[in-house]
């Protein structure tokens, strides 16, 4: 019997070849992603002016944090950081409370008007009017040219909408049946009971939000006039849409660079500024986030 198993356990040799074929390209696929993050990165501790003359791919030739110090230093580039980070805090609080709240009422099986209340949610999801209606929309609210633009657009996510919605439906009703026999409100109820084991959803949603508020620059393209209002994406897609040797030198200039740097190096600095703190979080909320992917996907 012992001897039977080791023969099924005795692989092959098309197994062994097929197992490093795949290896292989694991390894390939892997490289092609990382490697051009690894590459940023250490373009940002390279002197800007060394890195123009090309030739690093490893480790820096010239290790210099002037790049960083640039950044660091222009209030521009700082104030855009600040608002970039007051945004995605801001923006993901608003829109995880009332996209939670919007999902927990519409699981309710005796609300009133419900199929038609997710007809309406599921038009406006696959339907928009255009850039020029919601510029008008977003003008007639006064919200055009402040930092409540970023923010009150979004505070509703329909998508997950429907996905918290499923979610909260498989939420026993004996739940919130037994807290209101002891006298809880509909709103302790909610944020004793039904918001504590909700954490797969709201965390889920609060990852995709916040990446989502933290690289956007559509929006200070479009519906923000003033510079001081502008976030970090939108000035690094200033900065790569800069192709006119003019407008580099202007950049160069209003950066208050040393000679060692250049826009590209302080760019690549800036790149790096914006990835890591999606890199930190991520571990944080990766067990809710692989718990919140499935909710909704299975209905027993």
């Amino acid at each position: 019997m012992a001897e039977r198993i080791r023969r099924k356990r005795k692989r092959s040799r098309e197994d062994w070849i097929m197992d490093t074929v795949i290896m292989v390209f694991c390894i390939l696929i892997l490289f092609a992603t990382v490697y051009p993050f690894y590459y940023v990165l250490i373009i940002s501790f390279n002197e800007g002016v060394d890195a123009s003359k090309g030739g690093i791919y490893w480790v820096p030739r010239a290790f210099t944090l002037s790049n960083y110090s640039s950044f660091f230093t222009d209030i521009k580039w700082v104030r855009a950081l600040g608002l970039s980070v007051a945004r995605t805090i801001v923006g993901t609080v608003i829109t995880v409370l009332f996209t939670t709240l919007v999902s927990y009422a519409m699981s309710f099986k005796g609300l009133i008007g419900k199929k038609y209340y997710m007809i309406f949610i599921i038009i406006c999801m696959y339907f928009s009017g255009g850039i020029i209606p919601y510029y008008m929309v977003l003008r007639t609210l006064k919200l055009v040219d402040t930092f409540w633009v970023y923010v009150v657009p979004g505070a509703l996510n329909l998508f997950y909408i429907t996905i918290g919605r499923a979610f909260f439906e498989d939420i026993p009703d004996s739940l919130r049946e037994s807290a209101k026999l002891d006298g809880a409100s509909e709103l302790k109820v909610f944020t004793r009971i039904i918001m504590p084991i909700s954490k797969p959803f709201m965390a889920t949603l609060a990852l995709f939000v916040g990446v989502g508020h933290w690289n956007n620059w559509y929006d200070s393209t479009f519906f923000v006039k003033t510079k001081t209002l502008r976030t970090l994406p939108y000035l690094m897609m200033e900065i790569i849409n800069q192709n006119n040797t003019t407008a580099s030198q202007n950049v160069n200039a209003s950066l208050h660079q040393s000679g060692n740097t250049t826009s590209l190096s302080v760019q690549t600095s800036a790149m790096v500024i914006t990835v890591v703190p999606i890199i930190m979080i991520y571990p944080f909320l990766q067990k809710y986030f692989v718990t919140g992917m499935m909710v909704g996907a299975v209905k027993e």
